[in-house]
């Protein structure tokens, strides 16, 4: 409808995408939807999957290290994340520390959200074992680190919210919700809602995941049974063992070189501003 597509418009301007913005009448009005006595942009998006991923361990960790090694850990890991996101067709939300937020089912209706963040979730839990492991010399003790996940999937808001630094947000419950599933997670497990595993049934892969033995409450909404992700297998080493399409690829920060954006499609530089 209109006002999906007035957020696909908002994405697509020059603080998303990288670019700057030029005198063409096209961009010029795209960024006239910034103006604030337009009407908001804003829409409902029924079917939608939402990830939470954090870094355990990340405080104590980063409170030994120099500012430039904890971001050096950060932007390789969420840069991989990112390149994770662009095959899938996952949307970025953002990053709030060492927080990584996607979504699927916005701006673009997905009819196997549920299926393509659990797999989303489930690579980058394998990639990050690899940064890790290719960091460790440089860092050191990277690899005490680890990740919890959390998803859930159901209705959002998202809109812009304008105003001199104008954002694209999402609201309502279900992020809410992806958000307790993350926090409630364990390290190294991906924590799913009845909810998403409902929508894996639906697609075929109940095989997927298996009940989680404690539930625990949540305000409002009484004791939660959830589950755990599992795909390729419980144990970590069957994690790493997935094949991936990084075996000839060697993982760097991308910031190191002065020309690393040049090497990586202007498709993905959108990425970095997300």
């Amino acid at each position: 409808g209109t006002k999906a597509e007035g957020l696909k418009r908002f994405l697509r301007l020059p603080i998303h995408t990288g670019r700057r913005l030029s005198d063409s009448s096209n961009e010029q009005k795209t960024a006239n939807l910034l103006q604030i006595n337009t009407p908001p942009i804003a829409d409902l998006f029924p079917e939608t999957s939402i990830m939470f991923a954090d870094l355990v361990g990340f405080t104590t960790w980063s409170a030994d290290h120099e500012p430039e090694e904890v971001f050096h850990l950060l932007e390789t890991l969420f840069f991989e994340f990112d390149k994770i996101a662009q095959r899938l067709g996952v949307f970025k939300l953002g990053t709030i520390g060492d927080c990584y937020i996607a979504v699927t089912g916005i701006p673009d209706s997905m009819p196997e959200h549920a299926v393509v963040i659990c797999q989303f979730a489930h690579e980058c839990r394998a990639v990050l074992k690899e940064v890790l492991t290719q960091l460790e010399s440089f860092l050191g003790n990277a690899n005490n680190l680890s990740m919890r996940f959390g998803i859930h999937s159901g209705p959002v808001t998202a809109g812009v919210l304008r105003g001199f630094k104008s954002r694209f947000e999402l609201f309502g419950d279900t992020i809410n919700t992806a958000s307790r599933m993350e926090t409630t997670s364990k390290p190294e497990m991906i924590q799913i809602s009845e909810s998403t595993a409902n929508y894996l049934i639906h697609a075929g892969h109940s095989d997927w995941f298996e009940p989680r033995d404690d539930r625990f409450e949540v305000k409002g909404k009484g004791e939660l049974q959830t589950y755990w992700l599992l795909i390729g297998g419980k144990t970590s080493e069957d994690v790493v063992s997935m094949k991936r399409e990084y075996d000839n690829h060697r993982i760097q920060p991308f910031y190191h070189s002065s020309d690393a954006l040049e090497n990586v499609p202007a498709n993905d530089q959108g990425n970095f501003n997300s």
